[in-house]
């Protein structure tokens, strides 16, 4: 018998609540106790937390939610659970009680986000937690998701927080974090479908996302996920999907732009709200705040642009990057985000001395990735008939040579973004005047810093 055939959800026994249908043409099997999770109003609050917040403004069928993302990696985490609970060496790890503490982790590994949690938390300031540790507060003594957590799942609250911010030697622990979060996890594995599928993109389909999960095994030291040979193909596949949408989706230079209008609105304003109530808003209730904080303000232009009457973006000034002026890509980007405020400051007054006008410090904004890697390799493939474990990328031409080229330096770029009147004025400026004028406003920033 699988070790884990009691598990309700995995067994299917027990499911009185049938199935719940989410794109695409995918059911998802709701047990009382999964329901009573769903229905607290911590979880319904995800249904008003868009998955991938402005990019709905390039790509206008992106405005699915994370409700939705939920349930597809709960989804995906019963199918992991199946599969390794056939090899006895994931089963002497994770007992049965802790496959179902993985089940509800998944279920709510993104509860503590807030809207727009991403470019807020890529800010990197000192008074923003990471989303991880605000889920912590949701699952607080008293909350109705602590609650039905005891009384439904004898799970302790703690024990999902420790699943999703915990750091152990526990092999346990470690192994359900990876599968949690890692290089072929529950989440990348819904999320480049699901956002594909709603931005009408096709690149984050194109793997056999069935074929992964059939080859999924523990690594050698049992402590994260590896795959069998037979799964070699669809890891790459996987990897190459994730590049992609990175670049044409995620960091489209368009999303980048309202990106970075938001992230220096809510620095501009930010001081006027009450963060601990921001939080814990809808994201159209966080919208509002923002947008009332910003009124009679410079950020007024900012906010009014992404969210008024009219779509009004920021658009490239200049680029930069790894292979085109790396200088002044990597001096931007290793630039902390008030530092970087102050060079687009100093930039927004030399480009207007430059055309002769007047160009406000929110009509010229700088948008820097940030220093975190997006993507790793770091997923063993087993041979069978040798019984050795072997690196992914030792054996990957494909997955060497992005690993070789740093994924993240040939997708991110600098960009220099300014408002529409005054792009219409400085297209008619030498590209190496503005470079000079860059160069110039970084050395003023780092003399002063």
């Amino acid at each position: 018998m699988h070790p884990y055939f009691n598990i309700p959800e995995l067994s299917g026994t027990g499911l009185d609540d049938g199935v719940v249908r989410v794109p695409v043409e995918q059911d998802i099997p709701f047990s009382r106790r999964v329901r009573a999770i769903v229905d607290t109003a911590e979880f319904q609050r995800l249904r008003q937390v868009t998955q991938l917040a402005l990019t709905s403004r390039v790509y206008p069928g992106a405005i699915h939610n994370r409700f939705e993302h939920a349930l597809g990696v709960y989804h995906n985490a019963l199918q992991y659970l199946w599969q390794l609970g056939k090899d006895p060496r994931f089963a002497d790890v994770v007992s049965p009680h802790e496959a179902e503490v993985l089940i509800a982790a998944a279920l709510l590994h993104d509860i503590g986000h807030w809207p727009f949690c991403h470019p807020i938390e890529d800010l990197d300031l000192e008074e923003m937690p990471p989303h991880e540790v605000f889920a912590a507060e949701f699952l607080g003594p008293d909350n109705e998701l602590s609650n039905v957590l005891r009384r439904d799942w004898k799970i302790e609250p703690e024990e999902v927080i420790e699943v999703l911010t915990g750091k152990s030697s526990n092999s346990s622990l470690k192994l359900r974090q990876s599968i949690l979060s890692g290089p072929i996890d529950i989440d990348k594995m819904d999320y480049l479908n699901r956002d594909s599928q709603h931005c009408g993109v096709p690149y984050g389909r194109n793997f056999d996302r069935q074929r992964l999960i059939s080859s999924l095994v523990p690594n050698e030291a049992a402590d994260g996920l590896a795959i069998t040979s037979k799964g070699k193909t669809a890891a790459e596949m996987m990897v190459f999907a994730r590049y992609v949408m990175f670049s044409e989706v995620y960091w489209h230079h368009a999303v980048r732009s309202a990106t970075t209008m938001f992230a220096r609105a809510f620095y501009e304003v930010r001081s006027s709200l009450d963060l601990a109530d921001v939080f814990r808003m809808t994201e159209p209730d966080m919208i509002v705040a923002i947008c009332t904080a910003a009124v009679g303000q410079p950020a007024q232009s900012l906010t009014d642009g992404l969210f008024g009457a009219h779509r009004r973006l920021h658009k490239r000034l200049a680029e930069y990057s790894l292979h085109q002026r790396p200088d002044l890509f990597h001096a931007l980007r290793q630039m902390p985000y008030r530092q970087l405020v102050r060079c687009s400051n100093h930039l927004a007054t030399a480009v207007g001395d430059r055309l002769g006008m007047s160009v406000r410090p929110v009509d010229l904004l700088i948008d820097a990735p940030p220093l975190h890697r997006e993507v790793e390799f770091k997923v063993d493939i087993f041979y069978p008939h040798e019984n050795v474990y072997r690196p992914l990328r030792s054996v990957s031409p494909i997955v060497e040579a992005m690993s070789n080229t740093t994924f993240d330096d040939c997708v991110k770029r600098v960009r220099i973004c300014v408002a529409g009147g005054v792009m219409s004025v400085a297209t008619t400026v030498p590209v190496d005047e503005i470079d000079n004028l860059v160069a110039e406003s970084i050395s003023l920033c780092a003399s002063h810093s």
